[in-house]
């Protein structure tokens, strides 16, 4: 067998492409290429979510982290009850009733303490101009009174009353005295009614006749919406909600064992 020789065939004097690889389309010298920089003072970056990275004022941290304990810590049924609001309807049927008994305001109350005292100075009885006010009573002491007294046909109560020690013990005394009573939304609600920012509760003693019908009706149903359907989940605690981070890893840990089990 002849022996091979040294001699290596001469390299191509261009780079062979790839088969099947097309040429690259000629650049046009007009288009020229301007890459972005990012860097400090440079380029504009492009948009992304920032929520994550706001410093959020105090307050609103606050309401945030007072929210997330509430679902995660486990809360007394005391205070639990209080996430049991009256239903949408409902509560706008209260409120349209409470409007027709809302406290005189202050020119109101100047215009009948003239008409009385002109009647007076007549010789008339100040009766006679003035007619018996049928108003919504407010003012946490107040409607206690009022409901310890039996005198109190209805009580609302603000689900955020902060602190909730000022109104906790009430649905208690209610249900106590025989007295129809609803948790609503909220405080600031309850407020408008009485010409103030907020109220904590209120009350209606008496209605006129021409309400009787619709007053009778609307507890009935508040009683069989709001306090029949509430009345075994106010004996349970409320909270003990995990976030979903923490459900996930216990759902693994749980299919972990059950795996090992079958094994």
């Amino acid at each position: 067998m002849p022996p091979k020789s040294g001699k290596k065939a001469a390299p191509l004097p261009y780079p062979q492409g790839k088969a099947g690889a097309t040429k690259k389309g000629a650049k046009n010298p007009l288009i020229e290429r301007r890459p972005r920089n990012f860097g400090i003072g440079q380029d504009v970056q492009p948009k992304r979510n920032l929520s994550r990275f706001v410093k959020w004022p105090e307050y609103v941290r606050l309401q945030r982290q007072k929210k997330i304990l509430n679902l995660r810590l486990k809360v007394p049924p005391a205070i639990a009850q209080f996430q049991n609001t009256l239903d949408r309807n409902t509560a706008a049927q209260t409120f349209k009733l409470l409007n027709k008994y809302r406290p005189e305001t202050k020119a109101e109350k100047k215009e009948r303490l003239h008409a009385e005292a002109t009647a007076v100075a007549e010789g008339k009885k100040k009766e006679d101009v003035s007619k018996k006010p049928y108003n919504v009573k407010y003012g946490l002491n107040h409607v206690v009174g009022l409901v310890e007294n039996k005198k109190a046909s209805l009580v609302l109560i603000a689900h955020d009353v902060d602190p909730i020690e000022l109104v906790v013990f009430l649905p208690a005394l209610c249900r106590k005295m025989g007295v129809p009573y609803a948790i609503v939304k909220g405080k600031a609600r309850l407020g408008t009614v009485v010409h103030k920012k907020t109220a904590a509760v209120l009350a209606l003693t008496e209605v006129r006749s021409e309400d009787k019908t619709e007053f009778s009706k609307l507890l009935s149903t508040i009683k069989e919406g709001y306090t029949d359907k509430y009345e075994e989940s106010r004996r349970h605690w409320g909270g003990g909600i995990m976030g979903s981070k923490a459900v996930a890893r216990m759902e693994k840990k749980r299919k972990a064992a059950e795996a090992a089990v079958r094994v």
